[in-house]
């Protein structure tokens, strides 16, 4: 029979475990993102050749991966992984992407 571990644990040290599995949890989240994101674009370039008029419709693909790259990048950071050339490499994330990396307004969907 499994005891809760929480059980025979101060509550400072209860707080601290689920913060660590929230953050990993939203590591997660935010690494499928970005995953998803990614796939969005290369099956953008796949299916359609460069023209003026899709340009806008790929601006917008770009910027939701650099928005998903942040997110997942801040997360990272806040659980101390700080080296994000690996995480750039592993994923494949184009440079493009990387270039447009930041949080992403509202507004910016309807604006180039």
């Amino acid at each position: 029979m499994s005891r809760d571990f929480r059980l025979d644990r101060a509550p400072i040290d209860v707080l601290a475990y689920e913060l660590a599995e929230e953050r990993a949890s939203a590591l997660g989240r935010m690494g499928r993102a970005l995953e998803q994101a990614l796939a969005k674009l290369r099956e953008f370039d796949a299916a359609h050749q460069p023209s003026e008029a899709r340009q806008q419709a790929r601006r917008i693909l770009v910027r939701e991966a650099g928005h998903a790259l942040w997110m997942f990048v801040v997360q990272r950071e806040a659980c101390g992984l700080r080296n994000n050339r690996m995480l750039m490499r592993d994923y494949n994330v184009p440079g493009e992407v990387q270039l447009s990396m930041g949080p992403m307004l509202a507004a910016s969907n309807t604006s180039s």
